[in-house]
């Protein structure tokens, strides 16, 4: 068992519906220290990558892409989900649904801060059904830049979006894969990798 693991069956909440809390020490308060170790490793597995920029999608994810950039020493772009005063310009648009929050959203990015010809590794905090990473995949894709890899900290694996993601072809890492977990039972099972 990893370190993310450990952590998730320390810390994670199962609640009905197949949503993991996790908000104790990844996505509400956040546990650098653990994020440290997160980044370490994501470097560790695309350390054969050119990396020349993060994107990430808010909020969630931000966190966690600010400490990977730290060990590529390059920038962080995110994904908002919402037009705001402050986005000025050209865009790129996708239309996102999310499985927590059930609803779709419109992510944008500012066409300043992607550029043809970059490679990006994409981050995030969760991986259901693909929906969120679909989007910035297609964001990407439209800036004539490259995937050049995709990190997700924890992964739904009985959930459709891994399988998808990577029958498209894109290098796909994700530190802790659920196979399976019980509301009643509190238990996990994590997929061998």
């Amino acid at each position: 068992m990893n370190f993310l693991e450990e952590r998730i069956v320390k810390d994670g909440i199962i609640k009905e519906g197949n949503v993991l809390k996790v908000d104790s020490f990844l996505n509400h308060q956040m546990d650098i220290a653990l994020f440290e170790q997160i980044g370490e490793e994501f470097k560790r597995r695309f350390s054969q990558e050119k990396i020349d920029k993060i994107l990430t999608i808010e909020a969630s994810g931000i966190g966690i892409a600010c400490v990977v950039a730290r060990y590529f020493q390059v920038p962080v772009v995110f994904a908002k989900k919402s037009e705001s005063v402050n986005i000025d310009g050209e865009m790129y648009i996708a239309e996102v649904e999310s499985f927590t929050h059930k609803r779709k959203n419109q992510v944008i990015v500012s066409k300043k801060f992607l550029s043809s010809g970059e490679n990006i590794l994409l981050i995030d905090d969760f991986l259901a059904n693909g929906c969120a990473l679909q989007g910035l995949i297609s964001i990407v894709t439209e800036a004539g830049a490259n995937v050049a890899g995709i990190g997700i900290a924890i992964e739904k694996g009985f959930q459709v979006g891994g399988r998808m993601i990577r029958n498209l072809g894109y290098h796909l890492e994700s530190l802790a894969i659920i196979d399976e977990m019980d509301a009643a039972t509190g238990k996990f099972t994590f997929r061998e990798v």
